[in-house]
This record gives structure tokens, C-alpha cells and sequence, in this order.
């Protein structure tokens, strides 16, 4: 085992993978419970229960497709990085696809599906590098400060921080209702942990909201701590028996966003996880085919269980401060997915007002790599700044990349740059533009 996970030649130990793969479990934990609430659309009161996903089913789901995808990491590319559903690929998943789109949850589960299967063959063949060099760097970082932005609207929308206001569209809520307070006592509690350093900060910035909640009344008081696993009978296989609903443009651009953004998330993830960890040789990354195929591979299977993508998790970085050096930690961080399966009663005191604070302190985690983009160049300017701000005001991650995506060929070609252009970017410029020409049809 020590031989396999080269522990003498990255100087590590049991007890060190130990300690990092459950770190790093803590500090992504919080997954297990905002995932099925994103899924079911929860914060969204007037939609349909008969469209919703089945929120016990999800959590199943995201425990087992979190759990194989750490034990495949840990396996195959023996890296000390976790996969879980993706925070801003769940939102995209539910509020741009089911609620924006109208396209069902089931028809969104193939869709996920055939993005994994396509990242598969891309990691299979090599021509990733083609793709991420073919899509400008400061898009790349737009997108995901965008979802950022997109994510923490959704948590302050959700949890009544910000409100409907006929006259101005949206405007601060009534913050003196005892949800809200509970949401901005959360958000404060997850600052400072945040502040502090401490790990696992925005799990343990639920729980202490979840007890506020109790105490107070406004979060129901769980009967049980630990049950049965919830059924995974409402969600398994949809994703395959809806494999004919895919074909239409705008699950064609829905399979091109899961399958972007997805790619180019766990692409940064894992360059900055193994650059902290001393992984990285000759600034390459080794054995990074074999990471993003253990990747893809999750994805594929997370989308027959019944989730949305799963991707590498930056806080995969709080293991690795703790210690944590070779797949040995994904793998203990898979096996804890796995024995959070019993937990599900939990799932109860995990509600919008919980989980807000959580959405809002990820989204502003996310916004950060904003400082990389060139904004004196308005030629780049342009395409980032709308692809960032147009996620949360049409609250459609979809639309955001596509508007920016359109928009930088434009500024590029009339700045004399056509020639920097790649042909791939031309490509998208005219699948986005027949996306909107069939958006309302």
C-alpha cells in the first residue's frame, strides 16, 4: 500500500493521509446537504413538487458519486484531490436548465451524461489541451467568477436577504424576519471561521446556524441523527431511459455548458491542489490524463445515480495543508462519503436559511480569480465583464457564457486580432448565436 502511493518518496504516512483525506471530507461536506436542496429547486416555493427531484434520492446520489469519484482519483491518478457535485453546475442544473428552460429534471440528468461521456473520449484522446487552449484564459476566469456571482444571488434571493420589488426588479427583503436574521447570523459565523482559517469553516458554519435555528425555533428539531439511506428507486437510470430527449439546440447548448464548465473547473482545481501539494514537475502536471479521466469517469456515473456534474474540489486544498499528499487521502475522503450515507436525517434542519450563507461565502471564494483578467484591455474587457454579469441578472449561467462567448470574437476581429482568434471560438460564436435565435421557440 505505502509502495503504491509512493509514501517514502512524497514523505507522508498513514496518519498524515489520514488526517487530510477526513479534512478535506469536513470541509466539502457541506455538499451532501445543499445539493439535493439545489436540485429540488427548494428555495423556488411556487414550483411544481411534481417536476422537483426527489431530494432523499439526490443525497444518495451525491454521497456515492462523491465517493466514487475520491476513490477513483485516489486509484487512478493517486492525487490527494476530491470529486463531489460541483457548486454552480448544480445551480445551472436547476435554475438555467429545469426552472429557466422548462427542460425536465430527467432529460437534465442525460444531458449530464452525454457531457461526461464526451469529457471521457476528450480525456481518452488527448484533444483537452486543444479545447483549453482554444478558449481565451481571462473567459475561463469569467466564467467562473461569474457562477460565483450567479450562486451567492441565489443565497441571498433564496434565504429573503433580497426580495421581488415590481418597480426596481429586485431590493433588500425584510431583515427584520426571523429567516433572514438567521441567514445573516450565518453569514457572519462562516466569515469568521473563514477569516480565521479554520478548516472545514463552511460546514461548520451551517451547523453552528442549523443549532441557532433550532433553538430559536425557526429550524425543525431532527427526530433522529442517523437512518436508513434513502432510496435511490426516483432518480437511477433516468438519465438513460431520457437519452432521446436530448436532441434540440438548447440541450445541445446545455451539454456544451456541463461539459465547459466542468472541464475547465476541474482543470484549474487540479493545477492549483497539486501546486500547493509540490506536485507539479516542469509546470506539468503528471499523470493529469489519468486525473481527469477518474474526472469524467465520476460524472458519467453520478449522472446514472441521479446528480448533476461532478468535478475536483478546491478544498481538496485544506487536506493537503493538513498534510495530505498521495490518493491514499481521496480515498479515505471516499470511504467517509460513503459512511455519510446514514446521516439523512439530517437533511431536515439543513433548510434555504442554512444553506444561503454557505452559497454566498462560496460564491464570494469564487470571484477571486477576477484579479488575473487583463481589464485595461477593453477588447477582453468586454467579453468577461459580460460574461460575468449577465449570469445572475437573466439567472442563467448558460446565457452568460454564450453572451460572452459572442461577444469576443466581435471585439477581437474590429481590434485587428482575428488571427489570435481560435477556430473553435468561431465555432461557439455561431452555436451560441443559433441558441438564442431558438431560445424562445
Amino acid at each position: 500500500m505505502k509502495q503504491f502511493f509512493q509514501f517514502d518518496e512524497l514523505g507522508t504516512n498513514y496518519r498524515r493521509e489520514i488526517i487530510g483525506g477526513l479534512t478535506t471530507f469536513l470541509a466539502m461536506a457541506y455538499i451532501l446537504f445543499v445539493n439535493p436542496i439545489t436540485l429540488a429547486l427548494v428555495s423556488v416555493p411556487d414550483f411544481p413538487d411534481k417536476l422537483r427531484i426527489d431530494q432523499g434520492a439526490v443525497f444518495t446520489a451525491t454521497a456515492l458519486a462523491s465517493a466514487a469519484g475520491c476513490i477513483l482519483m485516489g486509484l487512478i491518478a493517486r492525487y490527494p484531490i476530491a470529486i463531489a457535485p460541483g457548486m454552480g453546475l448544480n445551480a445551472f442544473f436547476a435554475f438555467s436548465v429545469v426552472l429557466g428552460m422548462g427542460i425536465t429534471w430527467e432529460a437534465a440528468l442525460s444531458g449530464v451524461f452525454v457531457s461526461g461521456l464526451i469529457f471521457v473520449a476528450l480525456s481518452l484522446t488527448g484533444f483537452r489541451e486543444k479545447i483549453i487552449n482554444a478558449i481565451p484564459a481571462e473567459l475561463k476566469l469569467a466564467v467562473g467568477a461569474g457562477i460565483g456571482l450567479f450562486i451567492t444571488f441565489v443565497g441571498l434571493q433564496g434565504s429573503g436577504i433580497i426580495a421581488n420589488n415590481d418597480n426596481t426588479l429586485v431590493s433588500i427583503g425584510n431583515i427584520h424576519s426571523g429567516p433572514v436574521l438567521l441567514t445573516v447570523f450565518g453569514i457572519v459565523v462562516t466569515v469568521i471561521l473563514m477569516v480565521l482559517r479554520v478548516n472545514a469553516g463552511v460546514f461548520i458554519g451551517m451547523l453552528v446556524t442549523a443549532i441557532a435555528g433550532m433553538i430559536v425555533g425557526l429550524v425543525p428539531v431532527p427526530t433522529q441523527i442517523v437512518g436508513s439511506i434513502p432510496s435511490l428507486s426516483p432518480t437511477f437510470g433516468q438519465a438513460l431511459i431520457h437519452l432521446p430527449d436530448i436532441f434540440s439546440i438548447q440541450m445541445l447548448v446545455v451539454i456544451l455548458t456541463f461539459l465547459f464548465v466542468g472541464f475547465f473547473d476541474t482543470a484549474g482545481t487540479l493545477v492549483a491542489v497539486a501546486t500547493q501539494a509540490g506536485l507539479m514537475k516542469n509546470n506539468e502536471l503528471p499523470r493529469a490524463g489519468r486525473a481527469l479521466l477518474a474526472d469524467s469517469s465520476s460524472i458519467v456515473v453520478g449522472s446514472i445515480l441521479g446528480t448533476s456534474t461532478t468535478t475536483s474540489y478546491v478544498e481538496s486544498s485544506s487536506g493537503v495543508a493538513a498534510g495530505a499528499r498521495s490518493g491514499f487521502a481521496s480515498v479515505v475522503t471516499g470511504i467517509f462519503f460513503l459512511l455519510a450515507m446514514f446521516f439523512s436525517p439530517l437533511l431536515s434542519i439543513v433548510t434555504k436559511n442554512v444553506t444561503a450563507p454557505a452559497l454566498i461565502i462560496v460564491g464570494a471564494l469564487m470571484v477571486a480569480p477576477l484579479a488575473k483578467i487583463a481589464w485595461d484591455r477593453f477588447e477582453i474587457a468586454v467579453p468577461a465583464f459580460l460574461t460575468m454579469i449577465m449570469m445572475p441578472l437573466t439567472y442563467s449561467i448558460a446565457t452568460g457564457i454564450a453572451v460572452g462567448f459572442i461577444f469576443y470574437p466581435i471585439t477581437m476581429i474590429f481590434k485587428g486580432k482575428a488571427k489570435e482568434i481560435h477556430p473553435i471560438m468561431y465555432g461557439l460564436f455561431v452555436i451560441f448565436i443559433l441558441y438564442f435565435a431558438f431560445l424562445n421557440h
